[in-house]
């Protein structure tokens, strides 16, 4: 049986719960509400559920027909991002500064749309585990989830996950053996200075100047330190300073983000933004004080699960609606803790092409849905019995 069309009979029910997620986002930590939710609707399955893992994730367990088999795990985020959502929807966001701007809210349908075929179906062996992770956009979801003994409570023999791509083509599942998304390091500059009455410079120190001035040195790190041959990006995000037209402020705020997939050149990056700020506090006189935090490590697909997830979305849309040598991506995503512990492979599934992801525009595309709960419903049929 396909997967696909038992699914669809209650996929007007799954855009339902999509958009009722879209329209009450919960930031990392936060998803009181929809881990309510979530656990709710795979207790009315028929699932065990256990709540509050890691802070507010939720796992649920479901038996098959035999007590053999392996334990497959599927996991979901479930977070929503500070941004303001800029969409004029019926279901836009209720929440001011908060959305769903990742389509975290149909990643938690997806595999809510699984497990309730799988609970009706039971045409499997061995157990899913169903894993709705909170806090994915880095604030250390999975690791939370990690340290709180998920997969000593809930074992698994391997794990998949998957996201979707809003720039299409429609239903296309992506994937790659090995390496597929990088490593992240957030950081915190605060640059500290001397205020001053703007009209008299002279008298303080410009955290201003310094800030600035150091961005732009940040800048030539990638060109100039990291061997060309090397993927790396660094991104200076925020900037923040003063509170008034006539007053030079006494600091001055930078954040950012560094991504990469070797591990040498991440510490080359991390030591030069030290080394440059540290020559910038005494060419100006000025203090400033670094913070730079691991906040995603590589996500790393096992060939023989990448190869296995191919063959499935081979299986269900069609050989040409698999691209199994996907290009590595420098976004980065948490599930990378989950396959560094358990073998597993991440996936995505194309939609119809709209704003990009973290755009105040975006919208999850609901057709793909039915789409996605059957890939990972059929990962638990195939790969139980393996």
């Amino acid at each position: 049986m396909n997967p696909i069309d038992h699914i669809k009979t209650y996929a007007d029910e799954l855009v339902t719960l999509r958009r009722d997620f879209h329209a009450h986002p919960e930031l990392g930590f936060e998803e009181v509400r929809t881990s309510g939710i979530v656990a709710e609707q795979l207790e009315r399955y028929g699932i065990t559920t256990h709540r509050g893992i890691g802070g507010t994730g939720v796992v649920g367990i479901l038996e098959g027909r035999s007590g053999g088999g392996r334990r497959i795990g599927l996991r979901a985020d479930m977070d929503a991002l500070p941004i303001e959502e800029e969409t004029n929807l019926p279901y836009r966001s209720t929440s001011p500064g908060k959305m769903h701007a990742c389509g975290h809210d149909g990643h938690t349908t997806m595999l809510l749309g699984a497990a309730r075929y799988l609970a009706e179906t039971r045409d499997f062996d061995g157990t899913a585990v169903f894993v709705f992770q909170p806090a994915e956009e880095g604030r250390g979801g999975a690791r939370a989830m990690i340290a709180d003994g998920l997969f000593e409570r809930f074992p698994c023999d391997e794990i998949f996950a998957i996201h979707n791509q809003p720039n299409g083509p429609h239903g296309q599942i992506k994937l790659r053996p090995g390496p597929a998304m990088a490593a992240a390091d957030f950081f915190d500059i605060r640059v500290i200075g001397r205020g001053a009455h703007a009209a008299q410079p002279h008298q303080g120190i410009d955290p201003i100047i310094v800030a600035t001035a150091l961005v732009q040195a940040m800048q030539s790190i990638v060109s100039r330190n990291a061997d060309p041959l090397k993927s790396a990006v660094l991104s200076v995000t925020q900037i923040h300073a003063g509170a008034a037209y006539n007053v030079i402020p006494e600091s001055a705020h930078i954040t950012g983000t560094v991504r990469t997939f070797d591990a040498d050149l991440r510490i080359l990056i991390s030591a030069r933004i030290r080394e440059l700020a540290a020559g910038f506090a005494a060419a100006y006189g000025a203090t400033i004080d670094v913070d730079i935090r691991d906040v995603f490590s590589v996500l790393t697909n096992s060939p023989e699960h990448a190869a296995a997830a191919a063959e499935i979305g081979r299986e269900l849309f069609g050989p040409e609606q698999v691209d199994a040598e996907s290009r590595p991506r420098m976004g980065s995503e948490d599930f990378a803790d989950m396959v560094a512990r358990v073998p597993g492979a991440y996936a995505w599934i194309g939609s119809t092409p709209g704003p990009g992801l973290h755009n105040a525009s975006f919208d999850f595309d609901d057709t793909i849905l039915p789409l996605g709960a059957a890939f990972l419903a059929r990962l638990v049929e195939r790969r139980s019995a393996a």
